[in-house]
């Protein structure tokens, strides 16, 4: 961060950097969590603490983006079904698919029975294997099938449960930075923002998130805002199972395993908007 001001007690010790503004934690968050075009100035732990707190905000972004392309094709005159394959693709394309990816390595992981060094090395494998290709395909379809079911109902029930789904799912990764979960490798995102949010700002923004996804349902009555709120609570509760899982097999956190968890909450989010 370039500045010129002085901290009010004298110059600050060698190694000690300045305070994070909540302008690098935004940049943090679209830099690492988006291909937004947003330059990151800044790469350390006060960062990254700002960055995974403002995380929800990039899912906010990705979400209304998805609502609103997948609300357009159906203006057009798409089908249900292809506006929800809009909807899905657009996140995934706002990512890079390193979600999806990282759902499927994670799978791999998990699902190839080794120890923690054993599965990790899996994960790091540039190619799929067949656990991660079932899970990758069934919540991508499980993710379209709820959206469609969304739009058949109108375009606003499926573009208001897109854009809360994806501050669902970066909210689930906020949880998981949080301190006291530890990285699983000593390189990469994870080490990098593992541990770095306090725990009461990580309970903060889950809180922040269920009361939006209310008010995102409240417009259409009471019900449908204890159905929001309900979706992103199991959500959060379906990627924190994850996590648990993950620190007891792989000792903590990496990139894939962030990965996984956004995609975990989202699909969750998704079926019980859905199915409600």
């Amino acid at each position: 961060m370039e500045t010129t001001a002085q901290p009010p007690h004298g110059p600050r010790p060698p190694g000690h950097p300045p305070p994070a503004r909540v302008a690098d934690g935004v940049r943090f968050a679209f830099g690492t969590l988006t291909v937004l075009p947003v330059r990151v100035p800044r790469w350390d732990r006060a960062a990254a603490r700002r960055g995974m707190v403002c995380a929800p905000l990039a899912g906010l972004v990705v979400g209304a983006c998805a609502a609103a392309l997948g609300a357009l094709a159906l203006l057009l005159g798409a089908s249900p079904l292809l506006a929800a394959v809009v909807t899905v693709a657009v996140p995934a394309a706002l990512t890079r698919c390193l979600h999806l990816d990282g759902l499927a390595d994670v799978a791999d992981g998990l699902g190839s029975g080794r120890p923690a060094e054993g599965a990790l090395e899996v994960m790091k494998r540039s190619d799929i294997g067949p656990f991660g290709v079932v899970v990758l395909l069934l919540a991508l379809l499980g993710q379209v099938a709820a959206v469609a079911e969304l739009y058949a109902a109108g375009w606003a029930h499926g573009a208001a449960a897109a854009a809360a789904s994806a501050v669902v799912a970066r909210t689930a990764l906020t949880l998981a930075a949080r301190e006291g979960v530890p990285a699983a490798r000593p390189e990469g995102l994870g080490a990098a923002v593992a541990g770095a949010v306090p725990v009461r700002a990580a309970a903060a923004a889950g809180a922040v998130t269920v009361l939006a996804a209310a008010g995102a349902g409240a417009a259409w009555g009471v019900l449908a805002a204890l159905r929001y709120a309900a979706a992103a609570v199991l959500a959060l509760c379906a990627a924190e199972w994850l996590l648990a899982r993950c620190r007891r097999r792989l000792g903590g956190v990496s990139g894939d395993v962030f990965g996984a968890l956004a995609e975990t909450a989202l699909t969750t989010s998704l079926l019980v908007l859905a199915l409600g």
